[in-house]
């Protein structure tokens, strides 16, 4: 139990210290206090839509409001002048904001000025504020100017994505553009690096950099512990002295950033998965932790002839006040609708007992036996009121995830999901296959074009040996048919080639997946996911590449795969450049961060695989989070070239 308290007690995670920082910039950048008494002071939000990504997984409206926000408004939209309200300031520090901002002084919109820089302001554009404020004689308004070093969005404890807005700026394409231009390269590797940074000031701690050479990774990481290295160079605006460090959850050991590029593997972003919040990423709607599903209402009872109902829209938000979606977000899906169905079961005994208890308290003591019930019952009534808000709740969350869980399964059903997943399994860690590519592929009862797309793209970038000419082309033939685009394949063939990946293709450990026959439990009748057909496929441990590498690296284990990676340490006076590390004990804490975008397949795995080291915490980042149909397009976009 030690080791579980020590975790406890280490893990301010990322989430925490990112909304600890934002709390405080909305208290107008003084440490937030809980229990104070009193109201809080009233004030506006401005925020551009980057300041709208950064803050809405993180804090509610209702928390907004409780730290004083009357309104959050859009910098960009029309606003009316509120002269006697202090405005609170968060946006990117871009030329059209920072007009957008001199403008509301110059038209007074507000009593006083907060203003906070997601990212650093430089100091050309300080000037241009400052000379604002002075036309508009509004010096005395503008009470702070701060940089607040939050160019992130952390979706969960421990993973964090470095954009929503311009990401196709810092996509997979923008990086492996065959015309681009050094000048843009530059620019999308000092956008990551300044994410990166900003992360790190927030972490409060200076990480030792591992990446693999010849590769944006590579960029990225002289780039980081260059910036790093300046910073901490500049002894008296350094932001990684005194306060912030030492109180993080890094206090004895710095944490290892390891930097892998995407094309490390690029199986693993198309593959078909099976844990429930990969695959709702994957099938559904799912972005910055908010689903949105369309309701089908239901046709078949209409009368012939008569408009189909309109689908309606929800959107749900998933986040870690979420005991079931904490719980089962990396849960096999057959599990996911097994628990559905018993927190079901159980919340419909809790009402029952409720209703129960009603009709007792009906019974105007008649008999004796009626009022002996009544004073034992009135306990029980009031223990059951008590439990009413936590009551409704859980009925909240049980109609959420059995909407959320019966919109996936029906795309497993129709999309045989459930047998692409067990097949792509296969061919990953090249076990014997039952039934050949060419029948999935010509099935036209399995999945979409895209569904078969992937398939396919995954077995070529697999194979040991690229298929010859001949299969190829049947290959081909089969997918036009199937009515499939052939640009991924395309691109995919063409960096095959490049990488000469012939010679040894990333392998995927050597496990499969057991089928453990069809769901029994929730076959029965009652059940509310009619699982017919579906296979309850059991996962097991098995380590991706990303994870492998970070294995490598974090338990100091020598291993042809990364042994030549460099070591960067930006608190080394002089930078040397050598891939032998002064370090030699394992990490404890660590950080991978996929150059080139990630996904949740990813993410979960290596949360599974830390699950078995006891006191380590791992990170996983990625430059953008796309899911199989995001990742597809940009191969095709590549393709097309």
């Amino acid at each position: 139990m030690v080791g579980v308290k020590m975790a406890a007690a280490a893990a301010a995670s990322i989430r925490e210290r990112q909304t600890v920082a934002l709390k405080r910039m909305l208290n107008f950048n003084v440490p937030h206090v809980k229990n104070s008494t009193g109201e809080p002071v009233w004030k506006v939000l401005i925020y551009d839509r980057f300041g709208q990504d950064i803050i809405s997984p993180l804090l509610s409206v209702k928390e907004l409001r409780d730290m004083g926000i009357t309104l959050h408004l859009l910098l960009h939209s029309d606003r009316d002048p509120i002269p006697d309200v202090p405005a609170v300031y968060f946006v990117m520090p871009t030329e059209e904001n920072i007009d957008r901002m001199c403008q509301d002084l110059r038209n007074q919109l507000y009593e006083s000025y907060y203003l906070n820089f997601i990212s650093a302001i430089s100091r050309s554009k300080l000037e241009d504020i400052a000379n604002a404020a002075l036309a508009a004689s509004a010096v005395t308004q503008v009470a702070k100017v701060f940089d607040q070093y939050l160019n992130f969005i952390t979706l969960e404890d421990d993973m964090f994505v470095l954009c929503n807005q311009n990401k196709e700026l810092v996509s997979y394409r923008a990086i492996n553009r065959p015309d681009i231009t050094d000048t843009e390269m530059e620019t999308v590797m000092d956008t990551i690096v300044d994410s990166l940074f900003c992360f790190f000031v927030t972490l409060g701690a200076v990480p030792i950099i591992r990446c693999s050479r010849g590769t944006a990774a590579e960029m990225v990481a002289v780039k980081l512990d260059k910036k790093l290295r300046e910073n901490l160079r500049d002894a008296r605006n350094s932001l990684f002295t005194g306060d912030t460090l030492g109180a993080g959850q890094f206090s004895f050991q710095r944490p290892l950033l390891v930097l892998v590029d995407r094309n490390v593997d690029l199986a693993t972003p198309l593959h078909h998965t099976w844990t429930y919040q990969a695959l709702v990423h994957d099938v559904l709607d799912f972005h910055l932790n908010r689903v949105n599903l369309e309701e089908s209402s239901g046709v078949e009872n209409s009368p012939a002839g008569a408009r189909p109902k309109r689908k309606n829209k929800k959107s749900y938000d998933l986040t870690p006040v979420d005991k079931f979606w904490q719980k089962h977000k990396g849960s096999p899906f057959p599990e996911v609708a097994e628990s559905v169905q018993q927190e079901l079961e159980s919340y419909r005994a809790q009402e029952d007992e409720v209703k129960r208890l009603k009709s007792i308290m009906g019974l105007e003591g008649e008999d004796e036996g009626a009022i002996s019930m009544l004073s034992d019952n009135t306990a029980k009534l009031t223990s059951a009121v008590s439990s009413l808000p936590e009551l409704l709740e859980k009925k909240r969350l049980i109609d959420l995830h059995t909407n959320v869980a019966t919109a996936v399964l029906e795309h497993i059903k129709a999309r045989k999901l459930d047998v692409y997943f067990e097949y792509e399994e296969k061919i990953m860690s090249k076990t014997t296959l039952d039934k050949s590519l060419l029948d999935i592929i010509s099935d036209p009862d399995a999945g979409t074009p895209e569904d078969k797309m992937r398939l396919f793209l995954i077995y070529y970038i697999s194979a040991q040996q690229a298929p010859s000419e001949a299969d190829l082309e049947q290959y081909k033939k089969a997918l036009i048919d199937a009515g499939c685009n052939l640009n991924p394949l395309q691109y995919i063939k063409q960096w095959k080639a490049f990488a000469k990946m012939a010679s040894a293709p990333a392998s995927y450990g050597n496990t499969t997946t057991k089928p453990m026959g069809l769901l029994s439990r929730v076959m029965n009748t009652g059940s509310q996911f009619v699982m017919e057909g579906v296979k309850n496929l059991v996962l097991k441990q098995q380590n991706l590449p990303v994870t492998r590498i970070l294995d490598n690296l974090m338990e100091m284990k020598s291993n042809p795969e990364t042994d030549d990676y460099r070591y960067f340490d930006p608190k080394m006076l002089r930078g040397n450049d050598s891939s032998v590390p002064r370090n030699k004990n394992p990490f404890q804490e660590a950080i991978v961060f996929v150059v080139g975008g990630g996904n949740y397949i990813e993410y979960q795995n290596l949360v599974d695989y830390i699950k078995g080291k006891q006191g380590k915490h791992i990170l996983y980042g990625c430059s953008e989070l796309f899911n199989a149909t995001q990742f597809i397009k940009q191969l095709s976009q590549l393709g097309q070239k």
